[in-house]
């Protein structure tokens, strides 16, 4: 069934909004497309291998009175993210918000580091990105705009890290991979501006999430990591969830073109603390 076009209510800036989520299954993807449809929106809650998470939390937007559906879709395989958005027209009617969080890590020394490793990282944590924003870019373009819920013609959020500024040994794919997300999302803002569509990055430091456990998941493993940590607390998957739902509503209409590090102060370099 497809949405309205009522204005959304201030405690619900997404109202009548539809948004895909990719890399939702788990962590930050699971908790921005949660919070997405606390804030109103329709979600597509996007997997890749991981079904029954993704199946779970549809389940239970739906059980709250929200909308939302569980797709799989390998996002750096064209036709199925040609897929994934034709499933989001179906279920809503459109396509308002796209959070293009997929991503993967395959950690090594650059003399250890496979060619598979290096080719999977990009694919899916940039390429992945590309196939999502320019697909999302199509569709904002043919939608009609009398009557949308935003003042926008459409939102996309790329997940960056913090590794799009700080180099990091033994993890080359991970960072060159948002090293490009960076400049993918400014390119990108800057050529789609006109057409009143905005595109911005967040980009987490260290998040309390599965995927990361082996730096926080002990009392010495978790001290070390603080110390990189000026705000002196690790970073919980709300934390990035919360900038999500502000970056896609009307509050940050004329925000385009930036990355919201959400990072606990992780890129103030911490090491000059004390003049180095």
């Amino acid at each position: 069934m497809p949405l309205t076009n009522a204005r959304p209510a201030p405690d619900r800036p997404l109202a009548d909004h539809a948004a895909i989520v990719t890399g939702a299954s788990s962590g930050i993807g699971f908790a921005v497309a949660e919070a997405l449809a606390d804030a109103g929106a329709a979600v597509i809650v996007n997997y890749h291998s991981d079904a029954d998470p993704a199946e779970a939390l549809a389940a239970r937007i739906r059980d709250a009175g929200g909308r939302a559906e569980a797709i799989g879709a390998n996002v750096s395989d064209e036709e199925e993210v040609t897929r994934l958005f034709d499933a989001a027209v179906a279920a809503f009617g459109r396509v308002d918000v796209l959070v293009a969080n997929s991503g993967v890590q395959k950690d090594a020394a650059i003399a250890e580091m496979t060619l598979a490793d290096w080719n999977t990282v990009i694919d899916v944590n940039l390429t992945g990105q590309f196939l999502c924003a320019r697909e999302a870019v199509r569709r904002f373009r043919t939608q009609p705009t009398a009557g949308r819920p935003a003042r926008s013609a459409g939102s996309i959020i790329t997940m960056s890290s913090v590794h799009e500024v700080i180099p990091w040994a033994g993890h080359v794919n991970y960072a060159a991979s948002k090293g490009g997300s960076r400049m993918l999302t400014r390119t990108l803002a800057q050529e789609v501006a006109a057409d009143r569509i905005r595109v911005n990055a967040i980009a987490p430091g260290a998040i309390r999430t599965p995927i990361n456990e082996d730096a926080w998941g002990s009392d010495a493993a978790l001290e070390k990591l603080l110390r990189l940590i000026p705000y002196g607390r690790i970073g919980e998957p709300d934390d990035v969830a919360r900038a999500a739902v502000w970056l896609a509503s009307d509050q940050a209409d004329y925000v385009t073109g930036t990355t919201l590090f959400v990072d606990g102060g992780m890129t103030l370099y911490p090491e000059f603390r004390d003049n180095g």
